[in-house]
């Protein structure tokens, strides 16, 4: 668009260690100096939620395209569950959802008691 300066932006979630929930914003600024400001009280509105940890962040190529993004999921009806995705994302969640080997997953180094257990079930 002509006339809109193209500066690097970012959209990022912070979830709160206090009550769980999350919080959604945009910066100019790397999102990890944004999450001290957070952190630090400097933002009105989650300063009584404090502390944050930063669960998700994307670059845009400019800051209009990042709060087109940060509306969406505050405001419209599947914002909150595309919200969730993406921190499930973050965090490198299933969703519930396991391997067609079943629950059984021991992992890649099972202690021997483990393994006597995953015997015994077979």
């Amino acid at each position: 668009m002509a006339g809109v300066p193209e500066i690097m932006s970012f959209l990022y979630i912070l979830k709160s260690e206090k009550d769980g929930q999350l919080y959604v914003g945009t910066t100019t600024r790397s999102p990890e100096s944004r999450l001290k400001e957070h952190n630090a009280g400097k933002v009105r509105s989650t300063k009584p939620r404090r502390p944050f940890i930063l669960v998700h962040s994307k670059k845009y190529k400019n800051l209009s395209d990042a709060r087109k993004i940060e509306w969406r999921l505050k405001n419209t009806p599947g914002g909150g569950k595309l919200k969730k995705q993406l921190v499930s994302k973050a965090a490198g969640s299933s969703n519930g959802r396991t391997h067609p080997s079943g629950g059984w997953y021991l992992g890649s180094s099972p202690s021997p008691a483990a393994l006597e257990t995953s015997k015994k079930t077979t």
